[in-house]
């Protein structure tokens, strides 16, 4: 029987198999098991190259160009370098074009020559999208086309300092087996533009797709060759986007930068906690604050919870921008530590502006906020809580809480309620310190309320007394 000629690799976890599976054997995934040609051991010879101490190695100065967007030089540790390649990740409709049409009109401003290739729509399309946001310039070069070949030929001619390719998904190359976005065929066309790219100086921005899960698409591979890895996330629904670095290894891991899609394209946003924040000046039941760590950036965030007497016999447990589990277990735990009472209410419970907020930071403010909703008593507008709720209705510390201190005074906030173990500086913040939960509503939630609410008054004193 004739040998076949193809093997078949695990996109996730590289594992080879002589024929096609529908589960890999190693990781267990579905689907993820991709034919292609097998790959030939060959013997290598001697290498003439000698290894020197690390500290002997020159430092290597890279050079950065500014994009023009102060938020995403701040995700890129300062701008594009050269021979780096980028990828941008994002829903369809987040703004990734928009984004990049945008940096490479200020990079072509600047005196450089910046190649735009389209590979998904035409160059009228385009040009549409750059009078809107006014963004023409004759150093920037449009092109529409989807062969790898056709754009290799392109960077020859021109010789750009920065090429942007819309997307690497719909690119294909003849020398290629396979479709275009498919496995081969990703691995195949970053491969070939990171060479280029890096035998030529010439920074690369690649935009990616992402799949139903929010993952970007295509197999893992196209994230380990590239140097920087960036995902644009926002709801369609809202202004916010925020720009978020998973992978760089020019500059640090985590930065986030928030941008406001308005008419003219996308804006810096350099203090996005306006953003979460609600109009509302007079305190309002069920609204707490706190401050959301978006990478090692802190963003004050506005809490909403709303509690109604339900008439179903499964009353409605729903989250928006908060974690649903989460939310049902912080209610399991304000019934059995606080004595709140929360069986026949439909609960509902959001973060303002479009933030996904899925830290523990979040859960004493969403305790105030259930319990202020509950009782129809109103928290101070001034006050931020900070904290992790524990099964026990313990109060733990939270990552950074100093650096997030250091903003809520920023922003004017006055008071602060923390766990006890906190003992760094207070930021000119009062800080009102409480070992469990039940102690921290006795902060909030004062006696002096009506009748029908003092009678709760006890419930939060404290358990281990």
């Amino acid at each position: 029987m004739a040998k076949s000629s193809t093997v078949a690799r695990c996109a996730e976890c590289g594992h080879i198999e002589p024929r096609w599976m529908g589960r890999c054997p190693s990781c267990e995934a579905w689907g993820t098991l991709h034919e292609q040609a097998p790959v030939t051991a060959v013997r290598s010879a001697r290498s003439a190259h000698t290894a020197m101490p690390i500290s002997d190695v020159p430092r290597g100065e890279h050079e950065r160009t500014p994009t023009g967007l102060a938020e995403l030089d701040r995700v890129l540790g300062g701008g594009l370098v050269g021979g780096s390649v980028t990828l941008i990740g994002g829903e369809p409709g987040a703004g990734k074009s928009t984004l990049l049409l945008q940096a490479s009109h200020a990079i072509a401003s600047s005196g450089r020559t910046v190649l735009y290739v389209s590979a998904e729509e035409s160059p009228s399309q385009v040009r549409l999208r750059a009078d809107r946001l006014g963004t023409l310039s004759d150093a920037l070069l449009l092109a529409s086309v989807s062969d790898l070949g056709a754009v290799l030929g392109l960077v020859e001619r021109h010789a750009p300092a920065l090429l942007v390719l819309d997307s690497i998904q719909t690119v294909s190359d003849d020398d290629t087996a396979g479709t275009a976005g498919g496995l081969s065929q990703v691995r195949a066309c970053a491969a070939k533009l990171t060479r280029i790219a890096k035998a030529r100086q010439m920074s690369t921005v690649l935009a990616g797709h992402v799949t139903k899960d929010g993952q970007l698409a295509g197999p893992r591979v196209l994230e380990h060759l590239v140097d920087t890895v960036c995902e644009l996330d926002g709801d369609r629904h809202h202004a916010l986007r925020l720009l978020r670095a998973t992978k760089n290894r020019f500059g640090p891991v985590g930065e986030v930068g928030c941008f406001e899609m308005t008419g003219a394209g996308l804006v810096d946003v350099k203090d996005a906690g306006r953003l979460f924040m609600g109009d509302m000046l007079t305190p309002t039941t069920g609204v707490a604050v706190t401050l959301a760590c978006e990478g090692r950036r802190p963003l004050a965030c506005e809490v909403q919870a709303l509690v109604a007497d339900s008439t179903l016999g499964n009353p409605r447990r729903t989250a928006s921008g908060l974690d649903a589990q989460r939310l049902n277990l912080l209610v399991a735990v304000l019934e059995q530590r606080a004595q709140m009472r929360f069986t026949n209410c439909d609960i509902y419970a959001s973060s303002v502006g479009g933030l996904r907020v899925m830290e523990p930071a979040v859960d004493l403010a969403l305790c105030l906020a259930l319990v202020s909703s509950r009782t129809n008593v109103p928290l101070r507008r001034d006050l931020i809580a900070l904290g992790e709720v524990g099964l026990a209705g313990e109060l733990r510390m939270v990552a950074q809480t100093e650096r997030r201190l250091a903003e809520a005074g920023r922003l004017g906030f006055k008071a602060a309620l923390l766990p006890a173990a906190y003992d760094g500086p207070a930021h000119s913040l009062q800080l009102l310190r409480a070992p469990h939960l039940a102690g921290a509503l006795g902060h909030c939630f004062s006696t002096d309320a009506t009748s029908a609410r003092a009678a709760t008054t006890d419930r939060w004193s404290d358990p281990n007394a």
